[in-house]
């Protein structure tokens, strides 16, 4: 129970990495706010949480938010300030791909992916910080991703919101650890979700190649060290972006 009595707000949860976080810390008797476009998924999403909780007063709330944007974060996220009182734990996972080669590539697809997975953080963490500051404490938690690392082909659009992610983590750090407010990052490599199922398995196999653990990784995986970084464990811990790939970044 490394989350008891502290209140989460999960990003991009219906599914996927989201989700199996938003699972992981209902199993630690955290409170949470599952966030996505689809309130059909979310309702899903929320009957598979109500069935883990380890006490009936847990919290689970659903909001359907455009998290690229800012009027939509800023309304809803004070809604559950309202019904949650204090925040403890942001973790921004919401993200697309529009991939493409960049000589193929819709300005329009850049621009969406750029704002879904990197403007949203700007605002969820400008709405969020205010509270957290006032309370001198909290955890901001923003999966990355192994790509914004080392770059792909086809995918200038999402390794570039992806390293973005990680510059702002690093600054945001710098700007709120005076108020006890840690921020850092994740970066998965190949984890075992619905995309990666629907990859050619010769090209999975040339995946595993790159592998030094010769397996792909599973959302708990990357759901755990989400936990360790929403725990009290990491408290002086900040700044920081950690892989979960492998071995596929040395």
């Amino acid at each position: 129970m490394l989350l008891k009595n502290k209140n989460a707000i999960i990003t991009g949860a219906s599914s996927g990495i989201g989700k199996q976080i938003a699972k992981v810390f209902i199993q630690n008797g955290a409170n949470v706010a599952i966030i996505a476009t689809s309130m059909e998924r979310l309702s899903q999403a929320k009957k598979e949480l109500e069935d883990i909780k380890k006490d009936p007063n847990q919290k689970i709330i659903l909001k359907d938010i455009d998290v690229s944007a800012y009027k939509d974060v800023e309304e809803k996220f004070n809604e559950i300030l309202k019904e949650f009182v204090h925040i403890d734990i942001l973790v921004n996972n919401a993200g697309i791909t529009r991939d493409n080669l960049l000589l193929r590539m819709k300005e329009e697809d850049f621009d969406r992916v750029i704002a879904v997975n990197l403007k949203s953080i700007y605002n969820t963490c400008k709405v969020i910080i205010r509270p957290m500051m006032k309370a001198r404490k909290g955890k901001i938690i923003s999966i990355s991703s192994v790509i914004g690392q080392i770059g792909n082909a086809g995918q200038t659009n999402y390794a570039a919101s992806k390293a973005g992610i990680l510059g702002f983590t690093k600054s945001l750090a710098k700007e709120i650890g005076s108020r006890n407010i840690c921020v850092n990052a994740i970066a998965p490599g190949f984890i075992e979700t619905k995309m990666t199922d629907e990859l050619d398995e010769n090209l999975k196999k040339q995946m595993l190649q790159n592998l030094p653990l010769n397996r792909l990784g599973k959302t708990k995986d990357v759901a755990d060290l989400a936990l360790f970084l929403a725990s009290d464990m990491s408290d002086y811990i900040t700044g920081q972006v950690i892989n979960v790939d492998g071995g596929m970044v040395t």
